[in-house]
């Protein structure tokens, strides 16, 4: 029996769920499904340009693991544009970051402590929240499968 998956960190959800062919009722076509963490793969491998080295680790895996989930996403949407099928955005082994909120301005937002605002500093809107994730692991506000102790990714305040 494999090894379950620990949980990925994502930065968010997509705006749009299911991409479909234009003119085609989906009950006629079939439906492939992306899981969110292989949707922020190739969010921060493709549209942010990140090499596989620093996109690993704003998700909390291995690079050889962040190769293989992009890898399945490539395979997914050329599947979908290819064959004409729907392409449903679901599920999947993650844990999506804390929202925040400014102490100046009550902005929320997910992400740097750093208000996009004010400039000021947000703290987590769940900071106290220390129960077991999807994977069973207990886990940190912000910072996903991470064990107690330690330390945050490169570039990342606790």
């Amino acid at each position: 029996m494999p090894r379950p998956p620990c949980c990925r960190r994502v930065e968010g959800r997509p705006a749009v769920s299911v991409f479909k062919p234009a003119g085609i009722p989906a009950r006629e076509i079939g439906e492939i499904v992306m899981t969110l963490d292989e949707f922020e793969a190739v969010r921060l491998a493709d549209l942010e340009g990140l090499y596989q080295e620093t996109a690993s680790g704003r998700m909390g895996v291995s690079r050889s693991t962040f190769s293989r989930i992009v890898e399945a996403a490539h395979r997914k949407i050329a599947e979908a544009i290819v064959h004409g099928r729907a392409l449903k955005i679901e599920g999947g082994p993650v844990f999506e970051r804390a929202r925040r909120r400014c102490g100046k301005c009550s902005a929320e937002w997910a992400g740097p402590p750093e208000c996009p605002r004010c400039k000021g500093t947000g703290n987590p809107a769940s900071s106290t929240d220390r129960s077991p994730g999807p994977c069973g692991r207990r886990r940190r506000a912000g910072f996903g499968n991470m064990r107690e102790g330690a330390s945050p990714p490169e570039g990342e305040k606790e």
